[in-house]
């Protein structure tokens, strides 16, 4: 069966058959892409999720940096690294970090789990619906990838004034980054929507 999809371009609408194995599906009008098929989209998706989610407790209960100086070692986590912000005055800082860095990717990973391990198992969550178009919803906010960088600026500068070690939060945040990235580039949204009955999600 085809489905009848808006060009996110030009708005032109049009069928799209059926697509063979990394086929794809272009506008008559304007030639934008329209649909590109991703094998094994919801496989790929889930065992990146289930990876993300492993990371992402590392990334919170494990040390992210430790600071030696003159025979002084502090370590702290992103909660601590949260906490020191409020502490500090800068309530709205801390609040963006724990929202974007902590709060919104977590929410993130648990969602795309709960829609995508019923459809692995050919069946279907309550709400899966509303809850897919609101992780769809939350990706532009999780921005990991910002925080990031401004720790290895901070480190750039911190280098000068003390000895920093990096702990294995640091490494399974960097790694957490590139898994959350990748599970939402092999997820055929199409797919996704097709299983949960909903034909009108993705367009």
């Amino acid at each position: 069966m085809s489905d009848l999809m808006a060009c996110h371009e030009c708005d032109l609408l049009t069928q799209i058959p059926p697509l063979p194995k990394h086929g794809s599906a272009y506008c008559q009008r304007c030639g934008s892409l329209l649909l590109s098929s991703k094998p094994n989209s919801i496989e790929r998706s889930l065992a990146l999720a289930l990876a993300s989610l492993f990371l992402y407790l590392v990334a919170i209960s494990c040390p992210f940096l430790a600071m030696q100086t003159g025979g002084f070692e502090q370590q702290s986590n992103l909660i601590t690294g949260v906490w020191l912000l409020y502490k500090q005055k800068m309530e709205g800082m801390a609040t963006v970090v724990f929202l974007t860095c902590v709060l919104f990717p977590l929410l993130q990973i648990l969602g795309l789990l709960y829609v995508l391990l019923p459809i692995y198992l050919k069946r279907r969550a309550r709400y899966s619906v509303q809850i897919f178009r609101f992780v769809q919803q939350l990706q532009p906010w999780c921005m990991m990838e910002v925080f990031m960088l401004g720790i290895l600026v901070s480190l750039v500068k911190l280098a000068k004034l003390a000895q920093i070690i990096p702990g294995p939060s640091l490494w399974a945040f960097a790694v957490l980054i590139v898994t959350s990235a990748a599970q939402l580039t092999v997820l055929d949204t199409h797919d996704v929507w097709d299983a949960l009955g909903d034909s009108d999600g993705n367009h």
